[in-house]
């Protein structure tokens, strides 16, 4: 098996040169430089006392694969670089200071300690450098852009200018941009000092123990050979940089994008700006938008290739995995980009017709991947009740049997495909017939963590009145009343009765409440506050009891402060919205629901 990387060493000097001479570029996706003036006296101290700095790893220029934008090392100024011969792909920060400050003949842009924006020169002192039990770190410094240090007054510190050479001489301190080309400063210093044998052999120490150490400096490589698939590069990206910060597909793309000079970054932005006026797709994220374009392209594929006679098991896959990503091409993009974007429009739709209003009531973001992608392909068809029941069918499916947790490309993929199949009349999806939901599990929804809580909340709302108006809950009304989970019985009223935090918490006893309404109820036993919210919204208790079917809530248990008989009618109502939604059947525990409970308090309220 051959291998895809070669590890070697260099040195520092010659790959400085390299990073000079435009043969090291950076791919464009990396990010700026970003280092502060004591990280750079740090990794100087470290090569001036022949201390590891870490490996640095290269991809080899060349691979057809593998096609980025280039840029120069910060700092480089060459006009008429040499044809690019690796990528930096770690050692960006590493390789860039020292080139600044050892190599380049200009002042280093970089921070102080407080962020401010400085420019600085490096030196060592040399009489501190050989000096017996001084720390070498003592000797190594960084002087202002004039190089010349001065007091809170402004004024010069007397023997603390280097802004000439023959100061520098004065004071044997060495720039330390001079240390792969110390002859002719050596020479100037000899003249500055009358050729002192005293000096001389000062500089010969110098040379010996500090400017050798520079001069024979390795730095361990890694290179990876052209021959890296592009899916490759990102991972091995993504396990080494250390900058912390790991580099998404959505960046990579940018980056191979851009050599067909289209800024994939300004046009995502154009289209998420659009796509984020829908509260509930505030979180779609840019690789949502890559994965969804990788599905449509990738049947489009499958789907040519199947009229051209291919035989089944050689026909490319429908994929949103990432290897299939960085497989798109501009052209791939350009290509698709507007019918994601008109997806993702019609699932926010969709999304307000289940009484989905915001991003944090989202069961699953991962969802709307082949759901838009669904909606992009059926066009008006998604619009006929046949097919907008099965996809709703199939979403709730997906929600309550919580099967788009984690990874879920492969079935991303598979639901693409046997969606449409079904609304076409074939099989029903295996997200469909794998749904299944525990009647208990209804007990340890007590939080938004979970994708079945927020989908039996928007199920809720589908059907309810406002607890209080008994007005038509709509997305107007959602965010200006700041409806909310809240509790039907108080938490306050449960702890008093010593009902457990399991019951208590439970999503069987919240419901969506607006924040006016729960402040009007407080603490209170629902027989209290129930009279309350009669006399506030003006209505007598029949229209109460309508008011609170809405919510599958029953008056009865709720006037007595019954509360095991509420947690068992208005379980068994949640259990029946479910299946109704889901077409699946619920099997029920023997006896009622709350007799099978264990009071837990693994799960933290969410309010």
């Amino acid at each position: 098996m051959s291998t895809t990387f070669d590890s070697t060493k260099r040195g520092l000097h010659e790959l400085l040169r390299d990073v000079q001479g435009g043969k090291l570029k950076l791919p464009d996706f990396q990010r700026g430089w970003v280092w502060d003036d004591n990280h750079i006296l740090g990794l100087i101290t470290s090569i001036a006392q022949s201390f590891p700095i870490g490996a640095v790893m290269l991809l080899q220029a060349g691979n057809p694969d593998v096609k980025f934008k280039e840029r120069l090392v910060e700092g480089v100024d060459n006009p008429s670089p040499s044809p690019t011969e690796n990528l930096i792909l770690d050692g960006q920060q590493r390789l860039t200071s020292l080139y600044q400050s050892l190599f380049s003949k200009e002042a280093v842009a970089t921070r102080n300690e407080r962020g401010h924006a400085v420019s600085r020169w490096y030196y060592i002192d040399i009489r501190k450098a050989l000096a017996y039990g001084v720390d070498l770190e003592d000797a190594i410094f960084s002087t202002p852009e004039d190089r010349v240090f001065k007091n809170f007054r402004g004024e010069p510190i007397p023997n603390r200018d280097y802004s000439t050479q023959d100061k520098e001489f004065a004071a044997c301190v060495f720039p330390l941009c001079n240390v792969f080309s110390s002859a002719p400063w050596r020479t100037s210093f000899s003249k500055f000092h009358k050729y002192s044998p005293e000096m001389s052999q000062l500089w010969d120490g110098f040379e010996e123990s500090i400017i050798k150490r520079f001069e024979q400096y390795q730095i361990p490589m890694i290179v990876l050979l052209k021959e890296t698939a592009k899916v490759a590069v990102c991972q091995v990206f993504e396990k080494v940089n250390t900058g912390g910060v790991s580099l998404t597909v959505f960046e990579l793309l940018t980056a191979t994008f851009a050599v067909d000079n289209f800024n994939l970054r300004d046009d995502w932005f154009a289209r998420e700006r659009d796509v984020k006026k829908h509260k509930a797709l505030a979180s779609v994220e840019n690789t949502d938008f890559l994965q969804t374009l990788t599905l449509l392209a990738t049947q489009k594929r499958r789907q040519d290739a199947q009229e051209k006679g291919i035989l089944k098991d050689q026909l490319p896959a429908v994929s949103c995995k990432r290897k299939e990503v960085l497989r798109m091409t501009t052209t791939d993009y350009q290509m698709w980009a507007d019918a994601v974007q008109g997806g993702l429009i019609k699932v926010a739709k969709f999304l307000t017709s289940q009484r989905i209003y915001s991003f944090s009531d989202l069961p699953y973001r991962t969802q709307l991947i082949p759901l838009a992608a669904i909606l992009a392909t059926l066009g008006t068809k998604s619009e006929t009740e046949s097919a907008r029941k099965k996809i709703e069918q199939w979403f709730w499916c997906g929600v309550f049997g919580e099967l788009y947790g984690g990874a879920v490309e492969t079935r991303s993929a598979k639901d693409l495909q046997e969606v449409l199949a079904w609304i076409d009349g074939g099989f029903e999806p295996d997200t469909v017939r794998d749904s299944n939901f525990a009647a208990n599990r209804l007990y340890s929804l007590r939080t938004r963590n979970s994708a079945a809580y927020k989908g039996l909340h928007a199920l809720v709302m589908r059907q309810s009145v406002d607890f209080r108006s008994g007005a038509e809950i709509n997305v107007a009304s959602y965010c200006d009343d700041k409806l909310d989970i809240h509790h039907i019985f108080p938490r306050d009223w449960c702890d008093k009765n010593q009902i457990g935090s399991a019951k208590r918490d439970c999503i069987i006893n919240k419901t969506a409440i607006s924040a006016r309404t729960n402040r009007s109820i407080g603490g209170r036993a629902p027989s209290e506050y129930l009279p309350y919210l009669r006399k506030s919204g003006d209505y007598d208790a029949v229209r109460q009891k309508v008011i609170l079917a809405t919510h599958h809530i029953s008056f009865a248990f709720l006037n007595m402060d019954d509360f095991n008989g509420f947690l068992t009618s208005r379980g068994e109502a949640l259990l029946e919205l479910i299946e109704a939604v889901t077409g699946k059947k619920i099997a029920r525990e023997v006896g009622t629901l709350a007799a099978s409970i264990v009071d837990s308090d693994q799960d933290e309220p969410d309010e």
